[in-house]
């Protein structure tokens, strides 16, 4: 179990170096700029200067065993703004009907060779629509492709 600070602090360049601590800074008012700045400088929680006394010891022993003790108050704010950064999941938009009807005979059991032949293409085709698909469905295999595309309903 490590040691924690429950600090006001008025700024990250004041977060110390403190190696074997883990820091908990605490605000009067809630500053989306100010928490992000403290957790990037290395606190590992946010509290609202009025939490309860029993509040602020739970997440004082919360942090000290490797935990992230944050407000609800700001959660419900920092929350919201990671949503907005987290990657979409793809849209059949995202895919080029070509992509799409290939997705689908994937889906079906075929390989490279027999999709090529289903569509016209050559294998080398093939192999280079796969990877625009393993891109745009943030992907790396056949498999996983498959998996993503009936989970997402991109295929039937």
């Amino acid at each position: 179990m490590g040691t924690t600070l429950t600090l006001p602090f008025t700024g990250t360049s004041n977060i110390p170096e403190a190696p074997g601590f883990q820091i908990v800074d605490a605000l009067s008012v809630y500053d989306d700029e100010r928490v992000f700045q403290a957790i990037c400088a290395g606190a590992c929680g946010y509290l609202l200067k009025n939490t309860p006394p029993a509040e602020l010891l739970t997440a004082i022993r919360e942090a000290a065993s490797g935990g992230a003790p944050i407000s609800p108050k700001i959660a419900s704010k920092v929350l919201p703004i990671f949503r907005q950064i987290l990657p979409h999941e793809p849209s059949p938009a995202a895919l080029t009907p070509h992509a799409l009807r290939l997705l689908h005979l994937l889906v079906e059991g075929h390989n490279f060779k027999t999709a090529a032949a289903e569509m016209g293409v050559s294998v080398h085709g093939i192999s280079f629509h796969t990877r625009n698909i393993y891109e745009k469905l943030q992907v790396h295999s056949k498999s996983e492709a498959v998996a993503k595309a009936l989970r997402l309903g991109l295929v039937r």
